[in-house]
């Protein structure tokens, strides 16, 4: 049976028969509603949008059982355009051009699947308004770099064609003065360097990105790094600054070459060497901070119409400046070098 879903929130009921009983749940219900996929409804099922008999259900290979009640709460669909959202966020910077924003950790910059909104776009799209004078035909803010959703920092947007074409072109020349703050495991040697390796997708878990120097896929990267201070060799502050901008790039390097960034939820996969030099509490502090520990603390580059040099700098949020704090680490000088 084949069906067109609604636009709006339904709930479907369907009572199973004794020929439907041990199916999957997920294979029943794609094929007693139509129109949905398994994958849909497995992603519903996981979201706890089935109930049977009134109770939840969260396992997609259930067995059905017959003549038991199942009902799927289906959402409302999604604006295809994002829309505006009134999310306060940090400005550093704004005229007819581009504003400059201290993304906070936590905040989303672009809808995507599982974040459809609440993102830095819905919040721009709400506070520049009539302002965004169109790019590419459409009133909306121009992206031309990105930071990941847990990592705070200095990002700049673009709000005209003249703006977004500029920087987006600053950005892939790197003609821009850019840094990072990462808080990493271990003492690097040397304590300045570079880190090169082609970065691509990991084959074994596609949500990762991993060093793979001899897949085709891979794409050259190089990250330049310089140590600022440590804690008895267990963990070290260090300035990062990109040669390249490939997806978690700095994330990436550090934990191929034995020094994962702290917190970090994707690549520190076992106990760094560096935690067994630390004292318990310290230890756990730093094992139990809840995103990545990686700051974009300073971005400059030149003003897209004026050609006047700009430079932006902000300090580690207070939950990153907590750990420094409790290492005995100072805050780094940020003033242009």
């Amino acid at each position: 049976m084949s069906a067109e879903l609604p636009t709006d929130a339904t709930v479907f009921t369907r009572v199973a028969t004794e020929a439907q009983a041990g199916q999957r749940l997920d294979r029943f219900l794609a094929e007693a509603i139509g129109g949905l996929s398994r994958s849909r409804v497995k992603t519903l099922i996981e979201e706890r949008r089935v109930q049977r008999d009134g109770l939840p259900v969260t396992q997609p290979a259930e067995p059905v059982r017959a003549h038991a009640t199942y009902t799927l709460d289906y959402p409302a669909a999604a604006p295809s355009v994002p829309q505006p959202q009134a999310i306060p966020f940090p400005i550093l910077y704004e005229d007819a051009d581009l504003l400059v924003l201290d993304k906070p950790a936590g905040l989303v910059v672009h809808p995507a699947p599982g974040n459809e909104d609440g993102t830095l776009v819905n919040a721009l799209l709400a506070h520049c308004g009539e302002t965004l004078t169109g790019i590419g035909g459409e009133r909306r803010p121009g992206i031309v770099h990105r930071l990941d959703k847990d990592t705070s920092g200095v990002m700049v947007v673009a709000k005209t064609e003249l703006a977004n074409a500029a920087l987006t072109q600053a950005f892939a020349a790197r003609d821009l003065d850019r840094f990072y703050l990462a808080l990493c495991w271990g003492l690097p040697n040397p304590a300045a360097g570079e880190i090169e390796g082609a970065i691509a997708r990991d084959p074994r878990d596609r949500k990762r990105m991993a060093v793979r120097p001899g897949s085709s896929r891979g794409k050259e990267a190089l990250t330049r790094y310089r140590t600022l201070s440590h804690h008895d060799g267990a963990a070290s502050l260090l300035e990062c600054r990109l040669a390249t901008g490939r997806t978690h790039q700095i994330r990436v390097h550090l934990a191929s070459c034995g020094h994962p960034i702290v917190g970090d939820p994707v690549y520190l996969r076992r106990l760094p060497a560096g935690a067994k030099a630390l004292s318990p509490d310290l230890r756990a502090m730093l094992l139990d901070f809840p995103r990545q520990a990686l700051h974009a603390a300073r971005l400059g580059f030149r003003h897209p119409r004026t050609g006047a040099a700009l430079s932006f700098t902000t300090p580690p949020p207070p939950d990153m400046q907590a750990l420094l704090v409790r290492l005995g680490l100072p805050l780094p000088d940020m003033s242009p070098s």
